[in-house]
């Protein structure tokens, strides 16, 4: 009669059980739940199926049931596996222990589900007449007894509280409590005794005591009335402007989630009942906009709100999850509310939240209970989401066992404590064993065998990659290592080996999917970086565990002092976390390629950390605890709120930094000394945000700063370099200094250091940058600040003595290197006698050969490569039944070291990482094994015999590649100074022979002499040259599309235009000749389409797009590819720089665009023929043009036939520059070729521009009034402006002062008064703006300058509702604004008839009240505008009084100017000049 799930905490399904006989029609088959389990979503499952259970395979689950099976799970209805009803009945998963749950087959052949004695209607019908009960125990559910369906007997029966109780290895008993004996008949409805994975283990409920998942058991009490199939939570109708509804009102969309990230919320269609559970899946992000999904709960009514924006900004009746805080009214409540960022989710997570019935608010992330997030919520409640940001699409999760939901459960388990709710254990009667083990409670899909010492994935290490989690058998002592050796690996996964410890006992521990998932308790090692409680809190540690290999091990040790050290094949690899607690479990998870490791017996012999001597090189030089050894200085403890101290205060990282962006200040523990260097690495970053790192120094102490946002808002006492901008105290000193900390990338260092003097100087990567600023006070100490801002997430401190790199350097040979005889003559480089085992000399060390095989190839220079010194070898022997190629680099590596090594040379280079190794490997750049760059110069598997490659060391610590003489540029930088040459021959190359001598270049860098080559003139020398690839093809004189194209393309014109002919997308071009350098190809826009969003993007592409597969848009080409879209810049569709260029999408018909590459490989953009300055850097040779014609662009033609280069003599830009449009589109197609000229008046092309000229012609003003030289007439738009290259702020006057330029407007210059001194009011008087109604324009254009009273619209009288005339508001044209006459009897008023108001900004001079808005007809387009006016007017300094600003504006509306400062007034005549007429149309 009773039925249990074997393992409940670690399987959640294969727990099928059937009736032993048939159900008899009408007769209700009803089982109680006893125990339930919280490690897992879903629960009971129960039905009927015409299989019979003698002859069935019993499936994982119910639903798996075929062949006539109706199955109701959660509260959805499944025949044969397939959803035939989604919402019926009440959701079996809130059912507890306790509740009854019955299937019944009428006699009509209905089925019908009861659950605690009450029928919830029809679920199927047409139910054959010979079927059996089916119940699985699935997920929470573990245990299950038949009892009787009448509710009387029911209750004679067992109490809940008693439950099956049988050790693993008991037989089940043969007899059962007399009160299960039933007298009605029952006695057929016995459990099948066909149960799969021996379902009638028991189980002890009293281990665990967590709420994972759906709320507890209480959420449906026992006897409470169904839930109805039209009770139902759903959206509700009336949603946000953007949302789309669909799936019966269970999904939302956010339409345009491209073009917009708000106007996303939607509500529930009722309110929420105590303890029921909301619940959303995630099944849609975009990766454009920061913030994402937001949900809570609000008071209120969906069908009376007004839905806003966005739901925080409702100020009343809401409480909302947003990020990982909780915000009432729009208001912060709490900051940290738990583990999770919402704005860090994936598609597939749940989101969930539940009222209690005391009034308690929960929010459930992926299952797991956030806790309570506030204990005031009211009692009517509406659930509410709000599709912000990248979040775009959800879906209300009903049936809370989905699969997907129960995988995401697995991955991301509960903490869960090692004492709470646990019984204790009676040390006394377990003695500890002294031999470290493994524990037999292990992960899923692991086994433990030879007596406790190896564990394995035995059967799966092919099939799955987690699941493989074992622990040791006892906590360890204070410095006793746990260490193990990798036995077995599989070559099928990513990722390996991880190793750590835990503070879990692993006899009640839920073992999760992989232990980086456990939030409590836990540190790992993780490939190189250290996490803890499932965060990194180390990057760049020691060896990467990926890369080993069979026989490696690795170890863990905690030390007295509670810090936690790693192990790789015996090295120490450093101090990795500190304060770890005693009594911690070793954990090894068999991840991914790893699987079987053995506990190694020799792990007491190692080394522990103290044991190591002061010079010892073997800590690992990524390790954090290798450097920065010879300095006290440290992170200060205090810092901002979102910045976190790690690595014993030599590491500082932003948390969150995905949601977060700024608040993250940390500075030095001490002053700095004079000449003292403060140098941090960086070492995380994230492509999320703009704007990066910024450095500097303060005066402030550390206890006495109220850490701000960001450093630059400090106004005292502060020095700092952001960009390239020197700033003191909140103000620019200086533009482009010598350095762009923007521009950094991981890796980089950055140093600073006041001289004695007070001169403050920043080092980049151990260079100086020179004096920043002077004038540091002296005798005043200054802490070094770094604030972690926008992309930077997270540094190091390096060393206060040198660069990191340089101070790692374990040679102690001395820079003096005597002259070697070399037996060829003019070669004085010869390769070390140490190499790998399959190579061979000759030529008395200066050749080499690869005897065997494809690798075990490693070669070394006899030497240390001196500074500017190049080591060039000339391949010889090709072999080409192999692939790949040479690898060639430096290395810190002693080749006399190698015959010491336990291993000896490894078999390929990549994998030499006991010493710091900087590699070119193909077009692939890597320091250790670490990916640094890609597409780095020519690719080395494409040299021939006879090719020459060479390294040079630079001055400037950086290593240089040379492929037939030429020089590559920096593959690798922080180069330390004694490093020796590396080669591999491997693959295809299998000799090569030194050509270089130890004679530094020449300094105009010719190329080191040859010893194969003959004397030849520089003429010959350049005919003869070889390209680095010789696929590359010369310059061509004429440029055309590839046939291979997007399928929506039609090519014609001798395949120079290229048109899209349906659809929005598909639309991809690609130029069919390589990109010579140098040289400019521009293409114009023919024809766009209004009715689409969005426009073209361009860009290069790395590989041949021969047999390239076109995607829909570009954004999806992810290989070498190098894309310019809006204003953007993307490299393999990650964005790596913002706000650059105009914006594409508003380039208008007649726009000529065009790229670049220049000499140092770099992408420039060409707009109507003017450099938009560099998009990226290291554009492989050879490249290929791409075009997107996408959205509104429709056809693009090539303009660029026979272009001539850039910089190139006897070219006349301005030759055609006076042809029309038509007669350059007919040259196109006559193909003439024709330059755009350079021509810094953009208006001739922009729309918004001749719209606002045609709204001027509408107000029929005089020509005379304004100047006939149009350079003068701007137009201010976002395209026009970025194209000039506007700064938003400039100085006028005499003293100077800000003004702010007018963007988003059109300015028609004004002839200024002849009667004045056109010098005096260009150049000595300041700029302002006056909004003014058209009405009044004329007017004052008949005056020559703003006249105060009636003629003036911003004539400004108090009006009569205010008695105190504290506020004005600009009026003008008197009744025309609708402002009262002023009292006779005032003489404030008479003043005030008089004064004119300006501002130096249009934000708040061009405000409606003071700019009035019309509406008009556009002559052209037939559209209706709303269009406002202004002046740009020229003041004489101290004719005018500074004052607060009159009207009463919320919030701030020019971050430049303070509301004390906005407004100006003058009452003076003559105190102003007419210098332009702006008008803006929306």
């Amino acid at each position: 009669r009773s039925a249990a799930r074997s393992q409940p905490g670690q399987e959640f399904n294969h727990g099928l059980v059937l009736s032993r006989e048939p159900l008899s029609p009408g007769a209700v088959f009803t089982v109680r739940i006893d125990r339930k389990v919280n490690s897992w979503s879903g629960s009971i499952e129960i039905g009927v199926t015409a299989l019979d259970p003698s002859l069935l395979d019993f499936p994982s689950s119910a639903t798996g049931l075929k062949g006539g099976s109706w199955i109701i799970s959660g509260c959805s209805v499944l025949r044969d596996g397939r959803s035939i009803l989604e919402e019926y009945g009440q959701d079996l998963d809130q059912l507890g222990e306790g509740d009854r749950v019955g299937i019944q087959r009428t006699a009509n052949g209905e089925l019908r589900l009861w659950v605690n004695g009450q029928d919830c209607g029809v679920a199927a019908t047409g139910i054959p007449h010979r079927v059996w009960a089916v119940v699985d125990l699935y997920g929470k559910c573990t245990q299950i007894t038949v009892v009787p369906s009448n509710a009387e007997e029911a209750k004679e029966g067992i109490p809940q509280d008693e439950v099956l109780d049988l050790p693993c290895n008991q037989n089940r008993p043969d007899t059962f409590p007399n009160s299960l004996e039933s007298e009605n008949g029952f006695s057929s409805m016995e459990l099948c005794e066909v149960v799969t994975n021996t379902i009638l283990s028991a189980y002890n409920g009293n281990l665990l005591n967590v709420s994972l998942g759906s709320p507890p058991s209480d959420s449906v009490p026992c006897g409470a009335p169904p839930m109805t199939s039209n009770d139902a939570l759903l959206f509700h109708e009336k949603c946000g402007t953007l949302i789309k509804l669909s799936n019966n009102n269970k999904t939302a969309e956010r339409r345009r989630p491209l073009d917009e990230f708000n106007n996303g919320v939607v509500m529930t269609n009722r309110p929420l009942r105590d303890n029921e559970m909301f619940e959303i899946r995630i099944d849609k992000l975009v990766d454009k906009w920061s913030g994402s999904i937001e949900i809570g709960v609000t008071t209120h009514n969906p069908n009376n709100l007004e839905y806003p924006a966005t739901m925080t900004n409702l100020r009343s009746g809401t409480i909302m999850m947003s990020g990982c805080g909780i915000l009432t009214n729009g208001k912060g409540t709490r900051r940290e509310y738990c583990e999770f960022s919402l704005d860090e989710l994936q598609e597939g997570d749940h989101i969930g939240l539940t009222r209690k019935s005391n009034n308690a608010l929960h929010f459930y992330i992926n299952g797991i209970d956030q806790g309570v997030a506030t204990n005031l919520t009211p009692l009517v409640v509406y659930g509410v989401v709000d599709l912000y940001g990248m979040a775009v699409k959800v879906t209300i999760v009903h049936n809370h066992n989905h699969s997907d939901r129960l995988r995401r459960n697995n991955a991301i388990m509960r903490a869960l404590s090692p004492d709470v709710g646990r019984r204790a254990i009676d040390a006394g009667n377990e003695p500890e064993p002294e031999r470290l083990l493994f524990h037999p409670n292990c992960g899923q899909k692991a086994a433990i065998i030879n007596e406790g010492r190896t564990a394995l994935r035995p059967h799966s290490a092919t099939d799955d990659f987690n699941h493989g989690v074992v622990l040791s058998n006892r906590p360890l002592r204070n410095g006793e290592v746990f260490q193990v050796r990798i036995d077995k690996m599989v070559d099928k996964w990513a990722g390996s080996i991880e190793i750590g410890v835990t503070t879990h006992n692993p006899t009640y521990l839920q073992l999760p999917s992989t232990m980086t998932n456990l939030r409590s308790g836990t540190w790992m090692m993780t490939g190189n970086g250290v996490m803890h409680n499932g965060t990194t809190i180390l990057d760049e540690y020691g060896h990467n565990l990926d890369r080993l290999k069979a026989g490696d091990t690795v170890g863990v040790v905690r030390k007295e002092d509670g810090t936690l050290h790693f192990f790789v094949n015996g090295v120490a690899q450093g101090p990795a976390a500190w304060n770890v607690p005693p009594n911690i479990y070793a954990v090894v998870d068999l991840y991914g390629q790893a699987a079987q490791a053995t506990i190694a017996d020799d792990a007491d012999l190692l080394p522990l950390p103290d044991d190591l001597s002061e010079g010892n090189n073997q800590l690992s030089p990524s390790s954090p605890s290798s450097v920065a050894s010879g300095s006290d200085l440290r992170f200060h403890h205090l810092h901002g709120n979102n910045a976190v101290i790690t690595n014993g205060g030599r590491t500082a990282l932003r948390q969150n930094c995905r949601s977060e962006f700024n608040d993250a200040i940390v500075m030095s523990n001490r002053p700095l000394r004079d000449g003292e260097l403060f140098e941090i690495a960086i070492q995380k970053m994230v492509d999320r945000w703009s704007g990066s790192i910024e450095a500097g120094v303060t005066a402030i102490r550390p206890e006495d700063l109220e850490f701000p946002n960001t450093m630059t808002d400090i106004d005292y006492d502060t020095w700092m370099l952001s960009g390239t901008a020197i700033m003191q105290d909140g103000n620019t000193m200086r533009n482009n200094y010598g350095c762009d900390l923007d521009s950094l990338t991981t890796g980089s260092r950055i140093g600073m250091m006041r001289t004695a003097k007070g001169d403050l100087h920043y080092f980049i990567n151990g260079v100086d940058q020179g004096v920043a600023c002077s004038g540091l006070p002296p005798g005043k100490e200054v802490y070094a600040v770094i604030d972690l801002y926008g992309q930077c997430v997270q540094v190091s401190i390096t060393s206060a003595t040198g660069p990191m790199d340089n101070s790692l350097s374990t040679s102690n040979i001395t820079e003096k290197s005597f002259p070697i005889h070399s037996p060829v003559p003019g070669v004085a480089h010869r390769f070390h006698s140490s190499c790998g085992k399959n190579v061979a000399f000759q030529d008395d060390g200066c050749r080499a050969m690869r005897v065997a095989g494809y690798c075990h190839g490693i070669v070394f220079s006899m030497k240390e490569l001196k500074t500017d010194e190049v080591f060039e070898v000339k391949i010889d022997e090709l072999d080409e039944k192999w692939s790949g190629s040479v690898h060639v680099g430096l290395t810190t590596f002693l080749p006399l070291d190698a015959p010491y090594a336990v291993t000896g040379l490894p078999s390929t280079i990549l994998e030499l990482r006991s010493k710091v190794t900087w590699l070119v490997t193909g077009t692939e750049v890597r320091r250790n094994g670490i990916l640094q760059k890609q597409n780095y110069g020519c690719s080395l598997e494409r040299l021939g015999v006879g090719s020459r490659i060479g390294v040079k060391h630079c001055t400037d610590d950086t290593m240089h590649i040379l492929i037939d003489g030429e020089d590559m540029g920096p593959a690798a930088t922080g180069v330390a100074k004694n490093v020796y040459v590396v080669l591999d021959l491997y693959g295809r190359v299998t000799s090569v022979s030194i050509v270089s001598s130890s004679a530094l270049e020449e300094a105009d860098g010719t190329k080191p002499p040859s010893v194969t080559s003959e004397p030849f003139s520089e003429e010959e020398e350049e005919e003869e040259a070889v390209p680095c690839e010789n696929e590359v093809p010369a310059v061509t004189s004429s440029m055309q599309f590839l046939e291979n194209h997007g399928k929506n393309i039609l090519l014609s014109n001798g395949n120079l235009t290229a048109t899209r002919v349906s659809s929005y997308n598909q639309g991809i071009v690609v130029v069919a000749q390589p990109l010579p350098l140098q040289q400019l190809f521009q293409f114009q826009i023919d024809s766009l389409n209004p009715q689409w969003t969005s426009s073209l993007s361009l860009g290069v592409i790395g590989s041949s797009p021969e047999r390239l597969n076109f995607p829909a848009t570009a954004c999806s080409l992810k290989r070498s590819t190098w894309l310019l879209q809006r204003d953007s810049v993307f490299h393999n569709s990650l964005k790596i720089v913002e706000n650059y260029g105009p914006n594409l999408d508003t380039c208008p018909e007649g726009t000529v665009l065009g790229l670049l590459v220049d000499s140092s490989s770099c992408l420039h953009l060409y707009v109507n023929g003017m450099d938009r300055g560099v998009a990226a850097q290291d554009i492989p040779s050879p490249c290929y043009v791409f075009i997107d014609l996408y959205g509104q662009c429709e056809q693009v033609t090539i303009v660029t036939k026979d272009t001539p280069t850039v910089g190139a003599e006897g070219a006349d830009p301005h030759s055609q520059g006076d042809m029309e449009k038509a007669d350059v589109v007919d040259g196109i197609k006559e193909s003439v070729c024709w330059t755009p000229p350079v021509d810094l008046n953009t208006m001739k092309t922009c729309e918004y521009h001749a719209l606002c000229a045609r709204f001027k012609d509408l107000l029929l003003l005089p020509d005379d009034y304004f100047t006939e030289d149009p350079k003068y007439s701007l137009c201010y738009c976002e395209s026009c402006h970025k194209l000039r290259g506007d700064e938003a702020y400039y100085k006028r006057g005499e003293p100077p002062r800000d003004y702010a330029l007018p963007f988003g407007w059109c300015r028609f210059s004004l002839r200024i008064n002849p009667r004045l001194e056109v010098a005096s009011t260009s150049k000595k008087w300041h700029m302002a703006y006056h909004g003014t109604s058209v009405g009044a324009v004329r007017r004052t254009l008949d005056q020559g300058e703003l006249v105060p009273g009636s003629m003036s619209i911003l004539s400004c009288r108090p009006v009569k509702a205010d008695p105190q005339g504290s506020s004005s508001s600009g009026g003008g044209g008197s009744s025309s604004r609708g402002y009262h006459e002023a009292e006779e009897n005032s003489s404030q008023s008479r003043e005030d008839l008089l004064r004119i108001l300006l501002s130096p900004t249009l934000r708040y001079a061009g405000l409606e009240t003071f700019a009035t808005k019309v509406q008009f007809k556009d002559p052209k387009s037939h559209r209706q505008h709303a269009a406002q006016v202004a002046f740009q007017v020229c003041v004489r300094p101290g004719s005018y009084k500074v004052c607060p600003q009159s009207l009463a504006v919320p919030e701030p509306l020019d971050p430049r100017f303070s509301s004390a400062e906005i407004e100006w007034v003058t009452k003076e005549k003559g105190a102003t000049v007419l210098y332009g007429l702006l008008i803006r149309v929306e």
